[in-house]
Formats: structure tokens, sequence, C-alpha cells
């Protein structure tokens, strides 16, 4: 069967010693299956997002990403950037190989079966999905603009996944100790830090451990959220004492994060948050190194042409 050629970005997996078998497993099985397709590798984030924008310019009406969360954010703004306005998007793939990889799980793609999900794939049916826009306000006043599938992670959460990264790299992929020490470094760090939102018509003041603003399910936070509804959920949650911390991770391993104590949700169509301490921030995984005092977030309906089951 003759499929039309992709345009593959594969990225090796952050301390994974067997990124090579695994990448070998995949192409060999998309050369059996007859697909059509060019692959260059990354060399980090930013690579992603040119050569995404490198295979957007060159006319490929597919790109696949071999990679997690953080690399499909770098591929879809990579595209964007690339695409002339008023111009159609390739569509947009992935094959779930990151130490994340929540916005493919939601569309049942697994990382242990990639051969199913590229037989999934080559049937060529899409989805149209939202994109969320965030603005970052530095301390500096610069503003960084980035699009997102996934979700926005303030406080705790991003964090935890600057955390989660570097206990992979330690543990090298062995995934219960990995899971484990995420785990215990969870209940160790409950800081708060005062934060003003702007939903809606309206402002909240409060102190918030960890705030999750979602276009997918974020991880777990916002796992009422649907990619295709115009929509953000927004969680915020305010420091729990250490029992409650044992509680919310029982809850959110078991998907039942918003049940939990202390525990804010809205949805909106755009999320203001006016001043924010000196926390981490991420967008789909992805850490932004720089010291953030406030954000926006908005979200586009329906935008991006995504290959689903």
């Amino acid at each position: 069967m003759k499929h039309e050629r992709w345009g593959v970005i594969y990225c090796p997996t952050e301390g994974n010693r067997k990124r090579q078998r695994r990448w070998k497993r995949i192409r060999d099985y998309l050369e059996h299956s007859g697909q059509a397709f060019d692959f260059v590798q990354s060399d980090g984030a930013d690579s992603v997002e040119r050569l995404s924008g490198m295979f957007t310019l060159n006319g490929y009406d597919t790109i696949v990403v071999v990679g997690g969360d953080a690399a499909l954010c770098e591929a879809l703004n990579g595209m964007l950037k690339a695409t002339p306005k008023g111009g159609e998007y390739p569509k947009l793939g992935v094959i779930p190989n990151g130490l994340i990889n929540d916005f493919a799980r939601y569309w049942g793609f697994r990382p242990s079966a990639p051969e199913t999900t590229i037989d999934a794939l080559q049937k060529g049916r899409t989805r149209l999905v939202d994109v969320g826009r965030v603005r970052l306000q530095t301390i500096n006043g610069e503003i960084i603009e980035r699009s997102f599938l996934n979700c926005v992670n303030v406080g705790l959460a991003a964090s935890i996944i600057k955390l989660r990264r570097r206990a992979h790299s330690f543990w090298r992929g062995i995934g219960w100790l990995r899971e484990l020490s995420s785990a215990f470094m969870l209940l160790l760090h409950r800081h708060s830090t005062r934060m003003t939102l702007h939903i809606g018509s309206g402002d909240y003041s409060q102190r918030i451990t960890t705030l999750c603003i979602g276009s997918c399910t974020g991880y777990g936070q916002t796992p009422s959220a649907v990619p295709y509804n115009g929509l953000l959920d927004v969680s915020a949650v305010r420091r729990p004492e250490l029992l409650q911390a044992f509680a919310a991770l029982v809850l959110l391993f078991r998907r039942r994060f918003l049940s939990q104590k202390g525990i804010s949700v809205w949805r909106a169509a755009a999320v203001e948050v006016k001043r924010i301490g000196r926390v981490a921030v991420s967008v789909d995984g992805r850490a932004i190194h720089r010291h953030i005092t406030a954000l926006s977030v908005d979200i586009r309906q329906e935008v991006i042409p995504f290959l689903i089951p």
C-alpha cells in the first residue's frame, strides 16, 4: 500500500540507554509497512522547532514527531511560524517516545506499542485540535510567546517536571524508581506563593502551590479538559498539609485529582496571572529557564489537523 511521504523528527529520550534500539525498531517498522518518509534527528529543543519549520517550508503535508510532549510542542511552534498567513497547516502526528507523553496518551497512543501507533497514523484520520497561546513576561519586561497543545504549569507541578527529568537521567529509565523518587520530592516540596488570577470578569488572589492551565488533561490536573472545545480548564491547589499531600498524590495517580480538598477550578477562554512569585513555569513539560513575573493564556479553537487513531 502506498502512503503519503512523512517528515519524521526523531527526538532521543533523555537518559535512556535503549534509545537507539527503540529508534531502530520504529524505523524498521516504518520501512516494512511501506511508509515513505524522510527523517532527521534532533539535538535539542531548539532544533526540533527549526526542523519542523524546515519540513513545513519544504512542503511536507505530514510531520510526525517521535518524542514526548515537549518535543511535540516545539514542533508545533516551528510549524506555526513557518506556515504563511492564511496557508494550510501540515498534519501533525506523534509516536510517543518521551519522558512524558500525556497528549499522546489522551488519544490512546502508548509508548510500548509504536507499531500500533504507526498503523493508526497511516490511516490518515485527523481531528482539528485547539492551540493554546501563552505570553510570558520576564522580570526584565521581555515577552516570550509560546503555543501549546496540553498545558501551562506554574509552581509545584512545573518543579516536579524538572525534578522528574533529573530523576529519569539518574535512574536511567528504571520506571518505578523514577516515579517513586518524583512522588517523594512532591511530598517534600509544598511551597506556596501568592498569585493573582483574572478569569472571566473576576479577580482571585490566593496562596497557590500549583496552578495548571490546560487545553488537555494537564498530567491529570485538568482531567475534564478536551483539546477541541475552545476552552481552557484551570486548577489551582492551595498548600496542602503533609497528610493531604499524600491523599492528593493518590488521587492524582487514580485520575481523580479534582476530588481533593483545597482546590479551585474554572473553565474559560482566557486566563491572566497578574502576579507570580519566584516559582517554576513550564509549557507542555518544557521548563522556562527565566524568572517569569506574569503571564496570560488564550486559545484558538480547532486549528491544527492532528493524526488520531
